[in-house]
């Protein structure tokens, strides 16, 4: 009898560790408001003429705002709730709520997927952090914290981009050439992301084609190729390809959103909304696809700083508004940068797909979604309904062609 209760009770203890541990309410708000971030972000970084390639991760951004909020005082700290849309949000929910969605999504063990990611803020030299708010903002949001003499800028330069390569394990070589009005403090995010496909590719399908940047130019890259079953919709009414790629334990998902055909993407972004993207998803059928994708690596950074006031942190950023007067006990800060730095890799590596798929007829007649033109990306969390990443691939790294279209 004994034993048939050691089974029972061991049987009860692998149904309660497999059970998934649910997000609490104000992690699963603040997963929510953080992929409203995602839109209104992009949407503000689109409008840089300059700009080519995006890559920002609206879960970090969202981490640093509140760490910028603990670091806050008065209206200065409220602002971060109301860019984030949880005004009624109470400080204490809003830092354990960010925290727990961080350490969620970026668990490496049950993501799959390689995801590094390293917060510093710099400080002026004067500057003395206060203990406090270095053991909150390293309990909540994993930040550690430097004195930075940015009024040498080659100094710092190089002390920034060093401590990124170093994070990053050299992927991150270089985030910024210059550092602007060396008086505040500067938020440095630096990240490391490749995918683990749910299905792998064939590293043996693999070959060099052109990416078309614009009519007149395209640039060499490597193009890998595989034919599976993938949700897919094909908006006809827009002439818009969306595909969603399982990664790791199915856990997370690229869905790539592509014109047709060679165009700017003005015209998508023009479209490109939260409600459009659950529109699209919802229409999805699962079916073939061969797929065609570029094999890149994109070292991406933006100075956030402008684009945050943008959509609302006014105070934080302006030197005469600030109270970050918890970060040192004294109203001397404001912030001066905020650098937003990822390497992305999209590889060939994924779990070994299923063979008995083929022969099976399922995979005939594929539709063809190649991706040799600019699309836009977004990394979805499929248990916190969160974005890891929103993005686009416009200019990859390559060797410059000349085209005759």
């Amino acid at each position: 009898m004994w034993m048939t209760h050691i089974v029972a009770f061991c049987l009860l203890a692998l149904a309660a560790s497999a059970e998934e541990k649910k997000l609490s309410s104000h992690a699963a708000t603040l997963a929510d408001s953080s992929a409203t971030l995602a839109f209104r972000l992009y949407h503000s970084m689109a409008k840089e003429k300059d700009t080519e390639n995006i890559l920002i991760s609206p879960v970090v951004v969202a981490s640093s705002l509140g760490m910028v909020a603990l670091g806050g005082k008065s209206s200065t700290a409220s602002q971060v709730k109301t860019v984030l849309s949880v005004d009624k949000l109470k400080d204490e929910h809003l830092h354990a709520g960010l925290s727990e969605l961080l350490s969620e999504v970026s668990d490496a063990k049950t993501r799959n997927t390689t995801w590094k990611i390293s917060s510093r803020l710099y400080g002026p030299s004067s500057v003395t952090f206060a203990d406090d708010f270095v053991k909150n903002s390293k309990k909540h949001y994993n930040y550690d914290h430097s004195k930075i003499n940015l009024r040498d800028k080659r100094s710092a330069v190089n002390s920034i981009n060093e401590w990124a390569a170093k994070a990053t394990d050299g992927k991150l070589p270089e985030i910024t050439k210059d550092v602007q009005n060396p008086d505040g403090a500067m938020i440095v995010n630096a990240m490391y992301w490749k995918p683990h496909w749910d299905e792998t590719f064939n590293d043996k399908m693999v070959d060099d084609r052109s990416f078309l940047v614009t009519r007149s130019f395209s640039v060499g890259i490597p193009m890998m190729h595989r034919t599976g079953l993938y949700d897919f919709h094909d908006d006809t009414e827009n002439r818009i390809f969306v595909l969603n790629m399982p990664l790791g334990q199915k856990q997370a998902s690229l869905i790539i959103i592509m014109p047709y055909l060679l165009e700017p993407l003005a015209r998508l972004e023009k479209l490109l909304s939260r409600k459009q993207v659950d529109t699209w998803i919802s229409k999805m059928e699962n079916k073939a696809v061969a797929i065609s994708l570029p094999k890149i690596a994109m070292e991406v950074s933006h100075n956030l700083q402008k684009h945050l006031a943008e959509l609302g942190l006014t105070e934080a950023v302006d030197k005469s508004k600030a109270d970050l007067s918890n970060i040192s006990g004294k109203k001397d800060l404001y912030l001066s940068n905020v650098f937003h730095a990822s390497a992305l890799e999209l590889d060939v590596q994924g779990n070994p797909f299923d063979n008995s798929i083929y022969g099976s007829g399922k995979l005939s007649n594929p539709k063809l979604f190649y991706a040799d033109h600019p699309f836009i990306f977004l990394v979805k969390d499929n248990k916190t309904n969160s974005i890891l990443y929103i993005g686009r691939v416009v200019k990859p790294k390559g060797d410059k062609i000349r085209d005759e279209l």
